[in-house]
């Protein structure tokens, strides 16, 4: 039998799907033929960009969307996004084959696309979608780094990592449960081995997450004594108490100098 919380979060999406083809029913118009590095996307593909959206290749389409910005004329690439968006959210569904949505989503930035200046209801349509995604990623026993790469593309989008990492630790459910712990050990031990970076959101603060994390210690401690044998749950305790008390954590890999070498040399440190 299906777990309720990932059968709700499925239902999310197929209802955030849905209003965004609403929305974007009657894509803008280009003004004029699209524009674009013709280096990167000969003129034959720049003109089936330009033409029916539904119709253009799925390879071209991805082609598009991992392009950087500049590569296409300024105002014409919101516009382009603003035409292609209900497309490129179903390749980051659980149905799609988008490879890297933090890259990809990041296309949406204040560098990019600007999400954030689209009409009112174009933009919350489609931030309606990035939290069903958020859900089922956090829900559907995905990996740590499927979910933490997922919400920096998300925060990249709109600017802000603060709202997505409160709708995470809004969640709820034992599936629920789980993914925030396996969140939480993988951000905190990268953060102790001084690895957790942001790729492609040069802007965005990793240190929003140190302070997070110890809001989360009572879930997981909780989960904890309700899954005595969980590794992960054991872990991320020990690495966020670490955090803490702004020391190391126990594990040899990466290995951590102060950890192999002895007393003597962290005192002289």
């Amino acid at each position: 039998m299906s777990d309720p919380l990932a059968s709700d979060a499925y239902s999310m999406w197929r209802d955030a799907l849905a209003e965004v083809d609403e929305v974007f029913a009657s894509p803008p118009r280009l003004d004029r033929p699209v524009g674009g590095c013709t280096y990167c996307t000969p003129e034959s593909e720049l003109r089936v960009l330009g033409g029916d959206p539904a119709e253009v290749p799925d390879d071209l389409l991805g082609h598009f969307i991992r392009e950087v910005a500049s590569h296409w004329d300024d105002d014409q690439y919101p516009v382009l996004w603003r035409r292609f968006i209900p497309r490129a959210l179903r390749r980051w569904g659980p149905d799609g084959n988008g490879s890297d949505p933090a890259q990809e989503m990041g296309r949406l930035g204040l560098r990019g696309a600007r999400l954030t200046d689209w009409p009112a209801a174009e933009r919350s349509a489609v931030e309606r979608a990035f939290r069903a995604l958020l859900h089922i990623a956090v829900t559907d026993r995905r990996p740590h780094g499927e979910i933490a790469e997922l919400t920096e593309g998300i925060a990249h989008v709109t600017g802000d990592l603060e709202p997505w990492l409160a709708q995470i630790a809004g969640l709820t459910g034992p599936e629920a449960d789980a993914g925030v712990v396996r969140l939480a050990f993988g951000w905190a031990t990268e953060l102790l081995w001084e690895e957790l970076t942001f790729t492609w959101w040069y802007d965005g603060d990793p240190q929003l997450i140190t302070a997070w994390l110890p809001s989360l210690r009572a879930r997981i401690a909780s989960f904890a004594v309700r899954h005595p044998r969980c590794k992960n749950a054991s872990d991320a305790l020990t690495a966020i108490d670490a955090l803490k008390d702004d020391g190391w954590g126990p594990w040899l890999y990466p290995y951590d100098m102060r950890t192999l070498s002895g007393p003597a040399l962290i005192h002289q440190n």
